[in-house]
């Protein structure tokens, strides 16, 4: 993935996708998020080219590292992906909020209680991806896929928004959209979990499906969510 001491901004007409996982946590050897955007890096998925980059799982420097290649790239759409061990399937998740409440210390040995993500930044912050339309294309390939409502309170939901709190705001990244998606466990790291090449065809249904759809689809009531 690429370096942080010198970052390629891309060409005004070459527009990219940036994709971030990150680095393995809680004792863990390996994290499927940064192994499966790293199988994606340097793709063209409808004609953008993808950029991944990892990012550390620490409060604060997470979102750091973050706001560097959100500025050297001025990516046209943003997904970050987490981990999320005990999950059956791939999460899209719907919201960001305010909230840093670590259920653990983070790689940096910094484990912050009921502390906001943006002092007097807004509550929360929803997905700007076709959550919805997602769900549907990870599905129609018989790929295990949901909404999920919540991002938790540790680092994930922390850089999610980071992530939407800097493109509402940034004036350079108001044209980007952006989101949070959550891969389960890969094989050998638990139960339920998925084949590491499954969570990279699953991301990159995700990407196709995303830069195609710029608005969601709408499901008629009574349907599954």
């Amino acid at each position: 993935m690429p370096s942080l001491r010198s970052p390629a901004a891309p060409a005004v007409s070459d527009p990219c996708v940036l994709l971030t996982g990150f680095d393995p946590f809680g004792g863990a050897t390996e994290n499927p998020s940064a192994l499966a955007v790293r199988a994606l890096h340097r793709e063209r998925i409808e004609g953008r080219r993808v950029a991944a980059v990892e990012l550390p799982t620490e409060f604060g420097r997470a979102r750091r590292v973050l706001d560097i290649w959100l500025d050297q790239l001025r990516p046209e759409l943003v997904v970050c992906v987490g981990q999320a061990g005990g999950r059956p399937g791939i999460s899209i998740e719907r919201v960001a909020i305010n909230v840093d409440d670590a259920p653990m210390p983070d790689n940096a040995g910094i484990r912050p209680v009921d502390e906001p993500v943006v002092p007097g930044g807004p509550v929360a912050y929803f997905s700007s991806l076709p959550i919805k339309a997602i769900r549907q294309a990870l599905l129609a390939e018989g790929l295990p896929a949901e909404v999920s409502q919540t991002a938790g309170t540790f680092v994930c939901n922390h850089v999610f928004y980071g992530l939407m709190h800097r493109l509402a705001t940034h004036p350079g990244l108001q044209h980007a959209r952006g989101g949070f998606v959550h891969v389960p466990w890969m094989r050998g790291q638990g139960q339920p979990s998925l084949p590491l090449e499954t969570i990279i065809h699953g991301l990159r249904v995700l990407l196709h499906t995303a830069l195609a759809c710029r608005q969601d689809i709408r499901l008629a009531a009574g349907s599954s969510h």
